[in-house]
């Protein structure tokens, strides 16, 4: 039988473009930023910003209209975290719970703030030639968490703008508005790490 091919998808210079996933020195790297210049005398480029979703190092780079990128071949895959220890996070398999690994840091990056134990989350997966490698936690853009404390809101403090400190169930903490009490359910935006809105 023929060996399976990925057909992997090639980008114009100008379709490399914020939240794409591209192959770029052997390393599937998420554009974070990109500009299409154009001058009179030259032609257009487009000036991007790379982040290795391998090693997390920012990268510059130009993309001239001759240039094409290789879009990485990526999978979303459900996977359960399981706990965090001392900067090691530990998840399972969904379907093999005895499948136990581990995700390095620089992989979750931001993301750890927003996972909950037991609870499934969604992973990007590389093919790189026949092997799979996670490369990055796939949240969603809003999550709902219940509120573990909530100081008491002082009358007249208006210090910080009418916000305090609160912390959810996962131990993040973060600022929300004087009415948020202890035990209430808050919705947060997992990109900015901000508060949203309490969910009735």
């Amino acid at each position: 039988m023929p060996n399976s091919v990925n057909i992997v998808y090639m980008l114009q210079y100008n379709e490399v473009r914020e939240k794409k996933i591209i192959i770029y020195d052997d390393e599937p790297c998420e554009v974070v930023d990109s500009h299409v210049a154009r001058t009179q005398q030259r032609k257009p480029q487009n000036q991007v910003k790379l982040k290795s979703l391998i090693s997390g190092k920012t990268i510059s780079a130009t993309f001239h209209v001759s240039d094409t990128a290789d879009e990485a071949d990526i999978e979303k895959k459900e996977v359960k975290f399981l706990y965090e220890n001392k900067g090691e996070y530990w998840f399972c398999d969904i379907d093999d719970p005895k499948n136990r690994f581990q995700l390095s840091s620089a992989i979750i990056a931001d993301s750890g703030k927003f996972l909950k134990s037991n609870e499934n989350v969604s992973v990007m997966v590389w093919d790189n030639d026949g092997e799979e490698q996670i490369i990055k936690l796939a949240l969603p853009i809003k999550m709902e968490f219940k509120v573990k404390e909530a100081p008491p809101a002082v009358r007249g403090d208006t210090s910080k703008s009418g916000n305090k400190v609160i912390t959810l169930e996962n131990g993040t903490t973060l600022n929300a508005p004087m009415f948020i009490q202890e035990g209430d359910t808050v919705r947060i935006n997992t990109e900015t790490g901000d508060y949203v809105e309490r969910v009735s």
